[in-house]
């Protein structure tokens, strides 16, 4: 029977199931849909729209799975229906890893975007002629590839970009489609961005070892007694990338995501993520919105990931998280971008006299024309000077910037007496080290994982497993020693101080020090601009030309076999 007649067959208890189903399918939709409208920034207005959201899908996936039979008869779900709410619920939790920078929301992201793959929701997809259920297929693949990328799990992404690879062939050979292009740029940008480590870490098996520089238990130097070191926690950071031609997968440069996994915990291991593939029951779960009577200690700083901002985007953000940054916290600032030098120089040299780096212009349009070049007396308008962050010297500031005109911001002033410190990159490498620009700046890959760094700037293009783990292992004994110059230098400013007492901070100070000593060493680097500066000045003898710390980089460098590309350490490199 057909139609109305058949509908009247349907049992009334069953027809409200597919009923109520409808209603939470429209209801996720909609609130799915609003989150785009949410403010991007600010820690407060998003959470109980999110919740609500999360909520009606929790639900909507727990229907599907308790009344899946009379669904199927009833209703005709599809399985790519299903992974469709599935995948809404990985985005939801990526998002909310996105808000909160909490790590292990990824690994829930993982387990639903792992369980579509395994129980082949979107297989009956490639069978019907829907150009834009296949686009679903494929959006999913590229989601999901961005979470095994902050996950590190860099083996299943090659075998993703395989299948990605298949599934763009295959879709642009059965439609006459215009997104061929578009499609086939993600997969060069993900192949390029798999490939951008220097160096690979290889087993006994010539295998590929991928290990994971996030912040892991004791893998910073520990406050030892006696130390007297601030109390100051990092709160918030804004992770900036506007460098031309840096090698990027999601708006998401190869230097912001080093720098944001340096900010991060290791994620904690939920029992979704050591199930056996394929029996994942999955239940959606975050935590009550509701405020406890003892705020939980957050894990890792809230980010803000900005790429290629405007000024004014830039500026939105800054002041959001200046706002909201409690008391007693730090707000870090990293610029990654292309230099913007001064025109000329005048008598008077300010805040807004050096350059800076440089903000997008692509958006900043007046009257429907792009702003047109300023006459040679006035400021670069799209560039984010040192006088532009004066105001946020308000409260405790901690800046690094990776640029060709870094050292504008040595022209600080710290109008507040508020703590302030700003790492510099340095603004000239070797010949041999520009031509790697593109795969990330070799002082960030310093910042991120110093190891990574040494190697490559030693040219190694891969190292023994055993080894590397030697190395690493040595390399706490030199961040210890690193410490202990730092806490115990009676010429060091006490800005240094304020921010050593936080545990991320700690470990970018200490491995800003050993970049700074590694590359006074190294042969290649003759230049005074070819080393990373700071703001205030570090006391060189107590730091970064320590006869103690130019030991130990050179014990390293015969550790690796590498000690000729580098002057005996009792040279002098002030040059």
């Amino acid at each position: 029977m057909t139609g109305a007649g058949a509908e009247d067959d349907i049992p009334l208890g069953e027809r409200k199931t597919v009923t109520d189903f409808c209603y939470l399918l429209d209801k996720s939709k909609q609130l799915f849909n609003g989150l785009r409208d949410l403010p991007q920034y600010g820690h407060k207005q998003w959470q109980s729209y999110f919740g609500r959201t999360f909520d009606v899908y929790t639900k909507l996936w727990k229907f599907q799975q308790q009344h899946r039979q009379v669904l199927d008869n009833r209703y005709g779900l599809k399985r790519w229906q299903i992974g469709e709410v599935a995948s809404k619920i990985g985005q939801l939790y990526y998002h909310y890893y996105l808000r909160t920078s909490e790590t292990s929301y990824l690994n829930e992201a993982f387990s639903f975007y792992s369980a579509i793959r395994q129980r082949s929701y979107y297989y009956q997809v490639n069978k019907e002629d829907r150009p834009e259920l296949v686009v679903k297929k494929l959006r999913y693949y590229a989601r999901y590839i961005v979470v095994c990328l902050l996950l590190n799990k860099m083996d299943l992404v090659k075998v993703l970009v395989k299948e990605l690879s298949e599934e763009i062939e295959d879709y642009t050979q059965r439609f006459n489609t215009e997104d061929q292009l578009e499609w086939n740029l993600v997969l060069q940008e993900v192949a390029a961005f798999v490939e951008a480590d220097p160096v690979v870490v290889l087993n006994d098996e010539n295998t590929v070892v991928f290990t994971s520089n996030r912040l892991q238990e004791g893998g910073v130097p520990q406050l030892e007694q006696g130390m007297v070191v601030g109390q100051l926690t990092l709160a918030d950071a804004l992770i900036i990338g506007n460098c031309n031609n840096q090698v990027k997968f999601s708006e998401l440069t190869i230097d912001m995501f080093r720098i944001l996994q340096a900010l991060e915990r290791e994620p904690v291991n939920l029992a979704t993520t050591t199930s056996k593939p394929g029996t994942l029951a999955l239940t959606p779960c975050l935590p009550s919105q509701e405020p406890s009577e003892k705020p939980a200690k957050r894990e890792n700083p809230h980010k803000y990931l900005l790429y290629k901002p405007t000024f004014s985007q830039l500026y939105t953000f800054l002041s959001a998280s200046f706002k909201e940054l409690p008391a007693n916290s730090v707000l870090l600032v990293y610029l990654s971008a292309t230099g913007v030098f001064p025109t000329g120089r005048l008598d008077y040299e300010g805040p807004y006299d050096f350059g800076g780096v440089l903000t997008n212009t692509n958006r900043d349009v007046v009257n429907g024309e792009t702003v047109q070049k300023r006459n040679q007396a006035q400021k670069e308008m799209h560039c984010l000077h040192p006088g532009d962050l004066f105001p946020f010297t308000r409260k405790p500031l901690f800046v690094i910037v990776d640029s060709s005109n870094s050292t504008a911001y040595k022209n600080f002033t710290n109008l507040f007496g508020q703590p302030l410190v700003c790492l510099l990159s340095p603004t000239v490498y070797p010949k041999s080290m520009q031509d790697q620009s593109q795969r990330g700046s070799l002082f960030t890959l310093f910042l991120y994982c110093p190891l990574l760094a040494f190697l490559s700037v030693c040219g190694l293009s891969s190292l023994r497993q055993g080894l590397w783990e030697k190395a690493e292992e040595f390399l706490h004994k030199v961040y210890r020693d690193i410490g202990q110059m730092i806490t115990r230098s009676q010429a060091i400013d006490q800005a240094f101080l304020q921010f050593y007492g936080d545990e991320f901070l700690r470990l970018l100070l200490i491995r800003f020090v050993f970049c700074s000593a590694t590359l006074r060493l190294h042969k290649l680097f003759r230049e005074s601009r070819s080393f990373p500066e700071s703001y205030p000045q570090l006391p060189k003898q107590d730091t970064v030309e320590s006869s103690v710390l130019q030991k130990h980089v050179l014990e390293l460098a015969a550790m690796l076999d590498v000690r000729s590309l580098f002057w005996d350490g009792t040279l002098d490199v002030n040059y």
